[in-house]
C-alpha cells in the first residue's frame, strides 16, 4: 500500500471512528488536526530520508476537511512546508476554503438558532 492511499485510510477510518462518538464534530477536528500535524512530521521525516513521500495535494486535502491548525502546528513544530511556493498560497487558500466551508455549514445547521 503507498503512503498516499494510507494517509486516505486513516482519513476514511477518522471520519467512521468519530461519528460512532457522542459529539461527532469535536472529535472529527481532534482527529483530523492529530493526524494532520503527523503527516507533516513524516512527510519531513521521508525528505529528510529521501524516501517517498506524501503528495503536496494529500496534506492540503486534509488541511481543508478541518485540519488546518494541525497543519500550521506541524509546519512550525517540523519547519516543513513553511518557505516553498506556491503551497504556501494553495494553503493559505485551503484554509480560507475551510473556514467558509464551516462557516456555511454553522449557519444552515438545524441546531442553530438564528
Amino acid at each position: 500500500m503507498t503512503l498516499n492511499r494510507f494517509c486516505y485510510l486513516l482519513l476514511i477510518l477518522a471520519a467512521v471512528g468519530s461519528i460512532l462518538t457522542s459529539y461527532p464534530v469535536v472529535m472529527w477536528l481532534l482527529l483530523i488536526n492529530v493526524l494532520t500535524m503527523v503527516m507533516y512530521g513524516a512527510d519531513k521525516m521521508a525528505a529528510r530520508k529521501g524516501m517517498r513521500r506524501v503528495p503536496e495535494a494529500t496534506l492540503l486535502v486534509f488541511g481543508v476537511t478541518g485540519g488546518w491548525p494541525g497543519a500550521i502546528l506541524g509546519q512550525q513544530l517540523f519547519r516543513h512546508k513553511t518557505q516553498k511556493q506556491p503551497f504556501k498560497t494553495y494553503f493559505f487558500i485551503s484554509v480560507i476554503v475551510s473556514i467558509a466551508v464551516m462557516a456555511v455549514a454553522y449557519h444552515f445547521s438545524p441546531f442553530t438558532s438564528s
